[in-house]
């Protein structure tokens, strides 16, 4: 059996997937992954499914020692293969890790990210330092075996629940490793070309129109798609918060409205005028106007902001 020891937690270094979806209606946050397609490409090429459990690190990375020794695939699998390769007797599983540079080395050595990598048992994970982004994910060949609640690995912190205690991880936390039989078959290692993100482009970040937008005034709009913002250090999971140049909004503090629902990058206009990015551990619904959507393909981008970044829009 397969493990891996925590021996740093990191800044905030989570389990995900790609979140507790159909519990909304009970008041319970989807949550997962913030970039979902880093999460997605690092199992994909361990030969996961896509929305397998793996980790979410945050502006440092964990460090990490790997114990045991991989079980067999089948034979169709093309990690068989890899296994074969690498000598099974010391194989402890394969990583792969997408998103943020954060510079992974095992034993010291630089690793390549976005390609499988095997780690023997005894091997140590690091990182040296944040080189852009915000979040790497760590994938692991059979993902990590942790308690389903309600139909979901990911963890939600601010209740508590999911992943491992429903907490960060912490030095000398222990988490078993998922058999590779458990995994989806695969004859060929995946292919990669062309899908690593910029995560460091300038470009404005495109929006569409919310169902409050009238509540701006044309000044309002003016200031909303000329300001340059930066993020705010009072940022986290649950929404990104942006410090600039106010945004008036007519009729009362903004937050008048009969509480609606929210979605995974809708924009909301607080009484102090500065936008809130709604995030993966959104709220269900919200009382603030809901002045923008951020476009579904520019989700990772604004998930691999830091505090201190700049976010300008552009409208669609």
């Amino acid at each position: 059996m397969a493990e891996i020891i925590i021996e740093k937690g990191g800044m905030l270094t989570t389990i995900q997937d790609c979140g507790r979806h159909g519990y909304q209606r009970y008041g319970m946050p989807v949550s997962g992954a913030m970039d979902l397609p880093a999460l997605q490409t690092a199992n994909t090429l361990v030969g996961n499914s896509a929305g397998a459990a793996a980790l979410e690190a945050t502006l440092t990375g964990p460090e990490i020692l790997f114990r045991g020794s991989c079980e067999s695939a089948s034979s169709d699998n093309f990690l068989q293969t890899l296994i074969d390769n690498f000598h099974p007797v010391t194989l402890c599983t394969i990583i792969a890790i997408t998103g943020a540079d954060m510079q992974p080395c095992i034993n010291g050595r630089p690793i390549e990210m976005y390609r499988p990598v095997k780690v023997n048992s005894g091997d140590r994970l690091t990182f040296t330092g944040l080189k852009n982004g915000c979040r790497t994910y760590i994938a692991f060949a059979g993902g990590l075996d942790v308690p389903m609640v309600m139909g979901s690995r990911s963890t939600y912190l601010r209740a508590k629940i999911g992943g491992l205690e429903g907490r960060p991880l912490k030095a000398g936390d222990v988490i078993p490793l998922g058999s590779f039989t458990n995994l989806a078959g695969n004859k060929s290692s995946p292919k990669i070309t062309g899908i690593i993100p910029d995560y460091q482009t300038k470009r404005p970040i495109r929006i569409i129109p919310g169902p409050e937008i009238q509540r701006l005034d044309f000044e309002g709009i003016r200031t909303f798609l000329t300001t340059e913002y930066t993020v705010s250090a009072n940022s986290d999971r649950m929404g990104l918060r942006l410090d600039g140049q106010p945004i008036h909004i007519k009729g009362a503090e903004g937050h008048d409205i009969i509480s609606s629902g929210v979605s995974f990058g809708t924009i909301q206009l607080p009484g102090n005028g500065l936008p809130i990015i709604l995030m993966a551990d959104r709220q269900t619904t919200g009382g603030y106007a809901r002045i923008a959507n951020i476009l579904t393909e520019e989700l990772p981008r604004v998930a691999q902001l830091k505090p201190g970044d700049k976010i300008n829009f552009a409208s669609v």
